[in-house]
């Protein structure tokens, strides 16, 4: 009788664990929509208020190092930008010699609505307010 009661409440918590993973899942497919709209809004904005695109580089895990991508943009922060494409991007790259004499190639992250999740005091803010903090300094923004 043990046995299948401990039978049973490990295939509802099996159950409940998918729930919550799905659940999960499905916030985080929304938020990342949401993310990509204003990161798309905000590439149309940039562009039309005629901020300057800049060449996007990008720096390796050690700090040390700068690197190619072929992209233009406007960074937001140094290890983050919005290409021209009205893509989001992560510029930290694991450190490479060839990369650095070749370039590298970045694939589009997914936003999140709060950029610097998990990062120390300070350095977590919402993606909004930083779109909307760079689109009002126009092309006085430090990279």
């Amino acid at each position: 009788m043990d046995s299948d009661r401990t039978e049973q409440w490990r295939e509802q918590r099996a159950r409940a664990v998918e729930a919550h993973a799905a659940e999960a899942s499905r916030r985080l497919d929304v938020e990342t929509a949401k993310a990509r709209r204003l990161v798309a809004d905000f590439a149309a904005a940039a562009t039309t208020r005629g901020l300057r695109a800049t060449a996007l580089v990008a720096r390796g895990y050690s700090g040390r190092g700068r690197y190619r991508t072929g992209l233009r943009g406007w960074y937001l922060r140094p290890d983050v930008a919005v290409g021209t494409d009205g893509e989001f991007y992560l510029l930290t790259v694991p450190d490479s010699v060839r990369g650095r004499l070749t370039g590298v190639t970045l694939a589009p992250a997914q936003p999140r609505l709060v950029v610097g999740e998990g990062a120390r005091d300070g350095e977590r803010i919402s993606l909004p307010q930083l779109l909307d903090l760079r689109l009002a300094a126009g092309d006085d923004w430090p990279t």
